[in-house]
């Protein structure tokens, strides 16, 4: 089976994560998906550093780094010695022209495909929120008293359902 199908797609959205508003992968988780070693991922970064602008990778704070560590419980990173690199969605692209393996290529792919998905849902979603402000917008007085009304019936019908059975009193035939 080929990397590119044995990585899931939520497993690609667990490891991406929301840093200074931006959506981002962690170099170690990057390395190894692509099946190297962090220390190599960052060597082959470093060697084309003018590929990697700000927007495209940057290095974590010790408190962001901290912060990190806290969200995910105890810590899977073990003797981290360095602050790790982050990459944006650029970021990963861009890693695709400096790791050549095939594997780094394929997973590459599926990432970008990841990210991209998750921008669409987001656009998708903000649109329809945008919409439901607008119509929101555009009720009338008059439809604000239709809606007040079916409210009360709601809540009227909530009371009927709720009833209990009474006994009834009086004559049996």
């Amino acid at each position: 089976m080929s990397a590119e199908l044995a990585i899931t797609e939520e497993f690609i959205m667990s490891k991406i994560l929301l840093i200074r508003n931006q959506k981002v992968m962690i170099d170690r988780d990057l390395a190894e998906l692509y099946g190297v070693t962090t220390g190599n991922l960052n060597k082959s970064v470093k060697r084309n550093f003018f590929r990697f602008p700000e927007d495209f990778m940057f290095q974590l704070t010790k408190e962001e780094f901290e912060i990190l560590i806290f969200q995910n419980g105890t810590s899977s990173w073990g003797g981290t010695r360095k602050l790790p690199f982050v990459f944006t969605e650029q970021g990963v692209a861009m890693l695709s022209s400096v790791l050549n393996s095939e594997q780094a290529v394929k997973v590459n792919i599926h990432i970008i495909r990841v990210f991209t998905k998750m921008r669409d849902y987001l656009i998708n979603n903000l649109n329809l929120s945008l919409e439901i402000e607008l119509i929101k917008k555009k009720l009338t007085n008059q439809d604000k008293n239709i809606e007040l009304v079916f409210s009360y019936l709601d809540e009227l019908i909530d009371k009927q359902d709720n009833k209990v059975e009474r006994t009834k009193i009086g004559f049996k035939k």
